[in-house]
């Protein structure tokens, strides 16, 4: 990695994913692409038993496939009362294609019945950075902890963020502002912690 090459391709092609990530990058002098700013190409595949692996292994096919840096991550959301599911598969909880609305449908039916205080999850993220090389520079992880409910609330975010509600704010991460979420997110952990391993990195080849 060196300080010329400033160009990073946020290896996602959800929009609200690379929004939340973009915002923190703001102020960095880098210039993040997303998929969709690239020619098609085939999803890399996500067979890790680990947001880790999956995170590595995504990072490492763009990276190689497009001779940029590439930035991945791999979240989800872990349920202590379904043994930690969806987990992995959290985006493809109910089946191919993914849905969120029947993500969120089959993980309401599942926990039918489980009282609120064995309803703990947890939203983990595990963020890689790694050259066209193949070669992992940076991991970085971050959690935001809270309980599921049975009722969606708010209107923002995607995914699970209507039925994870944050007992400290009494909000949802649907019910917060993009800039109130990534202050707290799991995501938001996790990019600032990458963020400040890129600072590093990047001072570490200036010197």
């Amino acid at each position: 990695m060196t300080t010329e090459r400033t160009t990073i391709l946020l290896a996602t092609g959800n929009r609200g994913k690379f929004d939340e990530i973009a915002a923190e990058f703001a102020d960095m002098p880098i210039r993040l692409l997303s998929l969709k700013d690239l020619p098609p190409m085939p999803e890399a595949e996500e067979s890790g038993q680990t947001f880790e692996e999956n995170a590595c292994a995504k990072a490492r096919y763009y990276a190689q496939r497009s001779g940029l840096l590439a930035l991945a991550d791999d979240s989800g959301l872990e349920v202590d009362a379904l043994g930690g599911a969806p987990g992995v598969i959290s985006a493809r909880y109910a089946g191919e294609p993914c849905d969120d609305a029947a993500n969120n449908a089959k993980l309401v039916r599942e926990l039918a019945g489980v009282p609120r205080e064995r309803r703990a999850a947890r939203f983990r993220c595990v963020m890689a950075l790694v050259e066209p090389s193949g070669e992992v520079l940076a991991t970085a992880e971050g959690t935001i902890e809270g309980v599921i409910i049975d009722k969606p609330r708010g209107q923002n975010g995607f995914g699970y963020d209507p039925h994870f509600l944050v007992p400290d704010l009494g909000k949802t991460t649907a019910e917060v502002s993009r800039q109130e979420k990534n202050a707290i997110s799991h995501r938001g952990k996790a990019t600032r912690a990458m963020k400040q391993k890129i600072r590093d990195l990047l001072n570490r080849q200036a010197r």
